[in-house]
């Protein structure tokens, strides 16, 4: 395994910037805002009255009249208040600060892929040139490697592309944010190696999803490819089966808390959402069916080289509510990236769902009497609060994907494994993938081994691990769940149709499983998921990741607690995997 020295963690600040482990418990102390002002009260009281600055002048100039004394004393003591803010911010900033330094640094470890295999198979390099097996130039690599490590921006800009198609903002993970956990004291664990048989399981989950890009979800328990598709994953050697077997019910699904009751696709998905005085109704455009794309190694070799331009994909005319692998796939080529939690948030105030029962302005709390929340613990707060984390979420996740892991994508691994079945280069694949009863299938509808894409363009120009859309998605949904009651049943439960053209009613047994909080975990779990049954991120991508936007919003919520002035309860939710967390 590879591991990062913390010089390297911060390379233009030295190693001023600290670490910490997710996993790690936060013993943070979260004081109230009125400890804050009162520990800075009387070193403020004090300064002035032994400096009085801004305050003799007053006095001396009111000392004609006993109006004048009068209006000079309420002065000061408007002005004494003013500092005594001032001093209480400045208390709450360094202490939050100090806070996130005392947290534990963590080892940034990554697979060792980079070091073990010197023509870097196991990592990204989409975009700088390659041979014509789609192997990466060394040197055009080494500058890559060279950027990373100084984190200079004269160094970014050296790197050579060969096309024409840009790098995606590596420089955001040396990026500082004011508030939550610094994104370089937040860690994701090692991606799985090109030559493990986790990636290898991964893989064949890919090609899967591939082939079942036009099956509704609801056939998945009488399609064959589908029946085919659980008896391949079954038999894998590390593949992470949902209750110990991969069924019908969890099949493409993850491995989070309430993911494997109702209906793939989330009830957030899915009704018509108010939005202002306008209305959302949840039918969208999606792709033409039976159309795939990097099926050929030249089109492959020309996105391993950034060269374009690719072609568009085929748009359905017909919008329709998301009902398969495809529908979900076009979703998430075009969504803005926290899209899906915005109209969930939305969905959710509209049908008056009940607030986190830690609000204080819900009863029984002592301010529900007379007050109601809006730009604290409202409408308004929970809007700002769930994208500004987002923001947050994909810097945290920035660092992960360049300056650690650089992990490849799906396509590359794809490459690896159409030259070892044609025999053209033999590559240390573990046998899972290369024995796949997925393969057999693939080459028959293309004539290659190649993973069939869903985009022309295949994946974007950064590394795979994690997923953003996933790291989005854990941190908004966090959020959500944070403020909403996240035990209550949603209301008249639906399924897409086959044709994705109306809504049914859900009759399911596990209606009353279909929470809030389960259904925000779904609904994130779609997203990213979406993006592998794309072809462009591997399950390890959206697990992890969504683990990690999660950590990065219950950080900014632990900061942000002792800043009102409400006199707050204890913030209560469900974590991913299923474990409560208390704010």
């Amino acid at each position: 395994m590879a591991r990062l020295s913390t010089q390297f963690l911060c390379p233009k600040w030295g190693n001023g910037a600290h670490q910490m482990n997710q996993q790690d418990d936060r013993s943070v102390k979260n004081r109230s805002r009125r400890s804050f002002l009162k520990a800075a009260g009387a070193t403020t009281i004090a300064s002035v009255a032994s400096a009085a600055v801004g305050i003799e002048p007053i006095i001396s100039a009111a000392t004609s009249s006993a109006q004048a004394q009068e209006a000079a004393s309420e002065t000061v003591s408007e002005r004494r208040a003013a500092i005594h803010r001032r001093n209480g911010a400045f208390s709450y900033r360094v202490e939050t600060a100090r806070n996130e330094f005392r947290m534990p640094i963590p080892e940034h470890v990554n697979n060792g892929d980079e070091t073990l295999f010197p023509n870097f198979i196991g990592n990204f390099s989409k975009g700088l040139k390659h041979d014509s097996n789609g192997e990466v130039d060394p040197a055009a690599y080494g500058k890559f490697i060279t950027a990373v490590t100084s984190g200079k921006p004269a160094d970014f800009d050296a790197i050579p592309l060969n096309g024409t198609v840009l790098l995606v903002d590596p420089q955001a993970g040396l990026a500082f944010d004011l508030q939550g956990t610094d994104s370089h004291q937040l860690s994701e664990p090692p991606s799985p190696s090109v030559a493990g048989a986790q990636r290898a399981g991964e893989m064949v989950e890919n090609y899967w999803q591939a082939l079942l890009r036009d099956v509704p979800f609801s056939q998945y328990g009488s399609n064959s490819i589908a029946q085919a598709a659980m008896a391949d994953l079954n038999n894998l050697t590390d593949f992470p089966h949902r209750n110990g077997t991969v069924t019908a019910q969890n099949l493409f699904r993850a491995n989070f808390a309430g993911l494997d009751v109702g209906p793939y696709v989330s009830q957030f998905f899915l009704p018509t959402i108010s939005y202002g005085a306008g209305q959302v109704v949840q039918q969208w455009k999606t792709y033409v069916t039976g159309i795939d794309y990097m099926t050929d190694f030249a089109s492959y070799l020309d996105c391993q080289n950034g060269i374009g331009p690719f072609a568009k994909n085929s748009v359905d005319p017909t919008v329709r509510f998301l009902r398969n692998g495809r529908d979900v796939g076009a979703w998430v080529h075009v969504d803005f990236l926290y899209q899906a939690y915005f109209g969930a948030m939305l969905y959710l105030l509209q049908i008056g769902a009940p607030f986190n029962p830690g609000n204080p302005y819900v009863a029984p709390n002592p301010a529900s009497a007379n007050q109601a929340g809006f730009g604290t613990f409202g409408g308004p707060h929970i809007q700002a609060l769930m994208t500004e984390v987002a923001s947050r979420a994909l810097k945290a996740q920035w660092f992960q994907k360049w300056f650690v892991h650089r992990a490849l994508r799906p396509e590359a691994f794809g490459g690896l494994v159409h030259l070892t079945k044609t025999e053209t280069k033999t590559y240390p694949l573990h046998s899972d993938v290369i024995n796949s009863t997925a393969l057999p299938q693939v080459f028959a509808k293309y004539n290659s081994y190649l993973l069939p894409m869903a985009f022309p363009e295949g994946c974007p120009q950064h590394p795979a691990y994690g997923s953003g859309h996933a790291t989005v998605a854990g941190a908004c949904i966090t959020v959500l769940k944070a403020f909403f009651d996240e035990r209550t049943v949603l209301p008249n439960p639906v399924v897409p149709s086959d044709d994705g053209l109306s809504l049914q009613a859900y009759t399911g047994s596990d209606t009353n499983l279909l929470t809030v909080g389960a259904e925000l975990n779904k609904l994130a779990f779609n997203v990213a998921f979406a993006r592998n049954i794309a072809g462009v991120h591997w399950r390890s991508d959206a697990e992890e990741a969504m683990k990690l936007g999660e950590a990065v919003a219950i950080s900014i919520l632990r900061d942000q607690k002792p800043c009102y002035n409400e006199i707050l309860g204890e913030f209560s939710f469900t974590k991913l995997d299923g474990t409560s967390v208390t704010i």
